[in-house]
């Protein structure tokens, strides 16, 4: 086999591997059977496109948090932004920001990245108190994180101490994007050797090669906002509008 057809064949495979991807909708249906309470059944009950809907017709929602800390199981959300958007928009007017009061006292480190203080969360609401809007502000949409871990793995762990369930929801990842070109493109023995190494995937040095404007991180609303810009630009760069959502959801 050339090269040149090796080359050929690995820019004709999927960027990511989504085989563990479950189908969303029928899912979704088994989660609403199952699901207690009355704001889970309702969000697994709004349609849930279909993994063989073009991106161009996808609707999606960047999702991001702010938390005390990088453990689910010890830390808690304290903020929480998201911009509904599709391909050809980004729907600024509804965009939605909550501050969420962890009950629990905030360390120095956690503060000095996110700027949030104890004054700033003293009155906010528990989670439960918000959850059925910011449920319905996702409902029927796909999430869009950069680090899907993170917003997953938290509202799931926030959502099982509160009600005894977890909330499952389709994401697209622009980390686990960027990450999977940066290995098609700069990865690889032979790169190694020639002292080529992938780029950073931290979500401003990602914009930054797609030619987007710096945002002063660690804010929930600009995140989201950052990582909706962001998809947009990887699709335009990497995909085709009429590539089928199942290539990139997770």
């Amino acid at each position: 086999m050339s090269i040149f057809t090796f080359t050929r064949e690995q820019m004709r495979r999927p960027l990511l591997n989504t085989r563990a991807t479950p189908d969303w909708p029928t899912f979704f249906r088994t989660l609403q059977e199952n699901a207690q309470d009355e704001r889970l059944k309702a969000y697994y009950a709004a349609p849930m496109v279909s993994g063989d809907t073009p991106l161009c017709d996808v609707p999606f929602v960047a999702l991001d948090f702010e938390t005390t800390g990088l453990d689910p199981k010890k830390h808690e959300i304290i903020s929480i932004g998201l911009v509904p958007f599709t391909l050809q928009r980004i729907r600024c007017r509804e965009s939605a920001e909550w501050f969420v009061n962890p009950k629990r006292p905030l360390n120095e480190e956690s503060v000095v990245i996110h700027g949030i203080t104890h004054s700033t969360l003293e009155n906010a609401p528990d989670l439960l108190k918000i959850l059925e809007e910011v449920l319905n502000a996702l409902a029927g949409k796909v999430v869009v994180v950069h680090y899907h871990k993170i917003e997953r793995e938290f509202m799931a762990a926030a959502l099982q101490s509160r009600l005894g369930e977890r909330i499952h929801f389709p994401v697209v990842d622009t980390m686990a994007i960027e990450s999977a070109i940066q290995q098609r493109d700069h990865g690889g023995f032979l790169k190694r050797m020639r002292g080529i190494r992938p780029n950073s995937v931290r979500l401003g040095r990602s914009r930054t090669r797609y030619g987007l404007p710096a945002y002063h991180p660690h804010h929930a609303l600009t995140d989201a906002l950052a990582t909706a810009e962001l998809l947009q630009a990887q699709i335009a760069y990497h995909f085709s509008p009429d590539t089928p959502l199942s290539e990139i959801w997770l």
